[in-house]
């Protein structure tokens, strides 16, 4: 999430993830951390000691379950709300994890990014989680802080894409949620400059339509595009999937064959 200033938090809750072994502070109004945070985190194929930064972090639950599962993380939660910010630097210390939490609009330019230490080619693998709804066909919220987290404008994608690859190192990971029917976009943000691209689309069940899709990239990647197996969330008869529960639980990445973390290869001109 990337939204406008929340000047004051409200009420807050204190939520369990991962079957309890992360444990997260939130806004008990506005946008909340859910399903598809645990499931970006899933996909990041980080390794102990890298660099990872999560854009639009707000209260750090992404960044934080990628380094509940991998371990010690040079990790940057990256923010652009102070409210959000500082609960996410609160989640990360009472989870003992050491995280930098940059107070930062995504959109910003090289300039801001290096005086706030994630300058050019720095970084192993960057997270995102997008602003992905079409306000032409989706009716905003009336809370400012859910619509300034779901809402997409035309340049959203295209941005958040081009700062991931300013940050990257060649050879690193941008792993990204969209809505399925917006795969077309992402492929389209990603081409150039990231290739290697693996998609895996998500179920709410196995005879639904997608609802969101997987997707990540390698910076300078030339391997042609995976379409892994779906993840379907329900098992038909209204409970988790066996996969579902072992994805959102923490014990299980995604997919089952992990996409090497360094595609050393010129990109695609």
């Amino acid at each position: 999430m990337n939204c406008a200033t929340m000047a004051d938090p409200g009420e807050i809750t204190e939520d369990l993830f991962l079957d309890g072994r992360l444990r997260l502070r939130q806004p008990r109004r506005g946008h909340r951390a859910g399903h598809d945070a645990l499931l970006l985190a899933a996909l990041v194929p980080a390794r102990p000691g890298q660099r990872v930064v999560e854009f639009g972090a707000g209260v750090g639950a992404a960044g934080l379950a990628v380094a509940s599962r991998v371990g010690a993380l040079d990790l940057a939660l990256v923010e652009i709300d102070p409210a959000l910010a500082a609960l996410a630097a609160a989640n990360a210390a009472a989870n003992g994890v050491a995280a930098q939490v940059v107070r930062l609009d995504v959109t910003a330019g090289a300039a801001e990014f290096s005086a706030a230490g994630l300058g050019p080619d720095s970084a192993d693998m960057v997270l995102m989680n997008p602003p992905f709804n079409d306000p032409a066909r989706h009716r905003a919220s009336p809370d400012p802080g859910r619509q300034a987290a779901h809402m997409a404008t035309v340049d959203t994608l295209a941005a958040w894409v081009h700062a991931a690859r300013r940050v990257l190192r060649p050879g690193g990971v941008v792993s990204l949620i969209w809505r399925a029917d917006g795969l077309a976009d992402v492929l389209g943000a990603l081409d150039r400059g990231l290739g290697s691209v693996e998609v895996i689309p998500v179920h709410p069940e196995v005879a639904s339509p997608a609802i969101r899709v997987l997707v990540r990239a390698v910076k300078g990647g030339r391997a042609p595009l995976v379409l892994h197996p779906p993840l379907v969330l329900g098992d038909g008869e209204g409970h988790s999937s066996a996969a579902a529960r072992a994805v959102l639980g923490g014990q299980a990445a995604l997919p089952v064959s992990a996409m090497p973390a360094c595609d050393r290869s010129p990109a695609r001109r």
